[in-house]
């Protein structure tokens, strides 16, 4: 039996006292017969901003729970998504590691937690990840990850896609969860450990709830296999922390206030130029907080919701030689909400705006050392049901920017249930993503790839936008799925940089910023999964890219034509799993800033995870990341990225 979530939300009392404040799944019994399964469910929040079924949501959508998180080593969300489809986790610069959404740059990402912005370091911070790392994988309840343009309901950065971490909530019973786990890298260092925790529940039964999260971490640097004194992989150690209340005054209402906070610093030892002399160590530290206060209304005649937060980040460097980059801090202030009604029998209508403040600290970014811009933005959203088994939802969203006024930003999706195994789905949306404060300012001037050149800004600059479209049906029976999704994206208005002045010389290249560019991003998802003989169960993804630069005609580049990941499961006695992981990267153009076009090529990583349930509460895990110990600097020495060693890992988990 099939059995379709309900589009209604429940009051905030009953989410509150029934668990169902942000649950993977709602149960839906209202049509179960007495002697029927039962059956659940996922229910994401991310396309709509309104909870809908999996199946109904009008856009591509993967779900990562966060007992699959627990099952391998993840240390921030580039590990926990790279088993996605659509997904390539790719190089940033100092084999940092960035997001990129079916071949969209990485920062056309936009990341959430509990569907509120995290800081976007990567515009204002060079090669910065620091906004993959704000939660324990123990406080994550599952991460929704939605691939293609959702500028509609979002805004600027949600060019590619929506990443949306949704965090557990206190309940009317106290639960929790506390890891521990930890790795050993043979030969070239690596080693890391982590500890993390979680515990929510009740103040005052029904009325006020408590969820406190902790998590430390810290993992040794990786050498070059070309130069040990260099850093392949960086040191890092990283604390978090954060506490939430929520308060149900009554069965209508959920007020939330939360804050949370980290510190971290990284180490990594690199050259500049051809002698030792040129060696030196840098260290960033990095602080951040959110502090957030929501409220949240589910009224006899609709919802509403009301919030506003800041985040902040500062960053400040030192070198063990030379000049370091000078302090910055990056904050973002923001206040959104929206009003969801049911106009008609068949359609609900939700109306929303945001007013976001911005401001960077930086001694590059102008003569003051600072700058801010302020964004408006109205949305309108029209969800409509055509029938019990068709729906369509329109939207548009139409964003101010200081700089260059208004984008507008339409998407139009259709789902239709052939039958109630059988699902096709397809839409068109456009999106934008805003210049940085840095890219916009006329006095920005910076060094940069190890002063081989210098970037200056360019007041002039244009939004780069993207027309989307994607068509996909998806196919599930008892034992097995099966899911297709081609998609094509068409990006105008790329901002790159280009250089203007003393071209190839090193140490006095000037370089500027500007929109050269359009491209062409075409491809297919295939996913699946099948229950087999002997306790067996099989998943894979397959993600085929076909990229052009429309200007040169080329490829682009860090893209591989083919990614796939497969994952076999065996369980041949009761609380023990053995997972063998497979992940395929395909080969991939790049060009260097200096030298002849190349290919880098292909390689596959393998992976064994281990699960032995030892009481109804403890869980001990264990296996070895990348079991042949590939290393891509012996492949190929211009992978503008590292993949870890062959690691020994064990941790235990205990849940209450």
């Amino acid at each position: 039996m099939n059995c379709r979530a309900s589009r209604a939300r429940p009051r905030a009392g009953t989410v509150f006292s029934c668990l169902l404040a942000a649950s993977p799944a709602l149960l839906c019994a209202a049509g179960a017969s007495a002697d029927g399964p039962v059956v659940l469910e996922p229910v994401v929040v991310s396309a709509t901003t309104t909870e809908r079924s999996l199946a109904d949501a009008p856009a591509t959508i993967t779900v990562i729970t966060g007992d699959e998180l627990l099952q391998r080593p993840v240390q921030d969300l580039a590990d926990a998504l790279r088993d996605t489809p659509g997904i390539m986790v790719g190089g940033i610069g100092l084999n940092r590691r960035g997001i990129s959404i079916r071949g969209m740059p990485d920062e056309h990402t936009l990341i959430l937690m509990d569907g509120k912005r995290v800081n976007t370091a990567g515009n204002a911070i060079a090669h910065a990840d620091y906004d993959l790392n704000w939660v324990p994988p123990e406080a994550i309840e599952r991460i929704e990850v939605v691939r293609g343009p959702m500028s509609s309901l979002y805004g600027s950065e949600a060019l590619g896609g929506v990443v949306n971490v949704i965090t557990r909530r206190a309940t009317d019973a106290w639960h929790g969860s506390l890891s521990a786990q930890g790795g050993l890298m043979a030969g070239t260092g690596g080693d890391s450990g982590q500890m993390g925790a979680y515990a929510g529940g009740p103040l005052v039964p029904g009325v006020l709830g408590l969820s406190v999260t902790g998590r430390s971490q810290g993992r040794e640097p990786t050498r070059a296999l070309a130069d040990p004194r260099l850093t392949e992989l960086e040191r890092r150690r990283a604390a978090t922390g954060s506490a939430a209340l929520t308060w149900t005054p009554d069965e209508a209402q959920r007020i939330d206030l939360a804050y949370g906070q980290g510190h971290e610093t990284r180490d990594y030892t690199v050259q500049s130029g051809a002698t030792a002399a040129s060696i030196y160590t840098t260290t960033d530290t990095i602080d951040r907080r959110h502090l957030s206060l929501a409220h949240q209304g589910d009224w006899t005649w609709g919802n509403t919701s009301l919030r506003a937060y800041r985040s902040t980040l500062d960053r400040t460097s030192r070198r063990s030689a030379g000049v370091p980059t000078d302090p910055q801090t990056l904050t973002d202030d923001i206040v959104d909400g929206h009003v969801s009604v049911p106009v008609l029998s068949w359609n609900r209508v939700t109306l929303g705006g945001e007013w976001h403040r911005e401001r960077l600290t930086d001694s590059t970014i102008n003569r003051a050392g600072s700058a801010e811009a302020i964004h408006h933005a109205l949305f309108l959203q029209d969800e409509i049901s055509l029938g019990a088994d068709s729906s369509l939802v329109l939207g548009d969203r139409a964003d101010h920017h200081e700089a260059f006024g208004w984008q507008h930003s339409p998407r139009a999706y259709m789902v239709h249930h052939l039958t109630d195994a059988l699902t096709v789905k397809g839409g068109v949306g456009k999106g934008f993503k805003a210049p940085t404060l840095k890219q916009l300012s006329p006095q920005y001037q910076a060094a940069a790839a190890a002063g081989r050149f210098t970037v200056v800004g360019n007041p002039a600059l244009e939004p780069e936008t993207s027309t989307a479209y994607e068509l996909g049906a998806e196919y599930r029976a008892e034992s097995w799925s099966l899911r297709a999704t081609l998609f094509q994206n068409d990006l105008e208005n790329l901002i790159e940089t280009a250089c203007t002045r003393f071209c190839g010389i090193r140490g006095r290249e000037i370089r500027t910023y500007q929109n050269i560019n359009e491209a062409r991003i075409r491809g297919m998802e295939l996913e699946g999964g099948i229950d087999l003989p002997a306790n067996l169960r099989l998943d894979a993804n397959y993600t085929f890219l076909d990229s052009e630069d429309r200007g040169t005609g080329l490829e682009l580049s860090e893209r591989p034509r083919h990614r796939a990941n497969v994952t076999l499961a065996w369980s041949p006695v009761e609380r023990f799993t053995a997972r063998l992981r497979t992940e395929y990267v395909g080969r991939q153009a790049l060009y260097p800033s200096s030298g002849a076009a190349t290919r880098l090529p292909a390689y596959t990583l393998l992976s064994l995870d281990l699960s032995q349930e030892l009481t109804d509460s403890v869980v001990l895990r264990g296996g070895i990341q990348n079991l042949t110990d590939q290393r891509l600097a012996e492949k190929s020495p211009l992978f503008p990225y590292a993949e870890e060693g062959r690691l020994y890992w064990v941790g235990l988990n205990h849940s209450f």
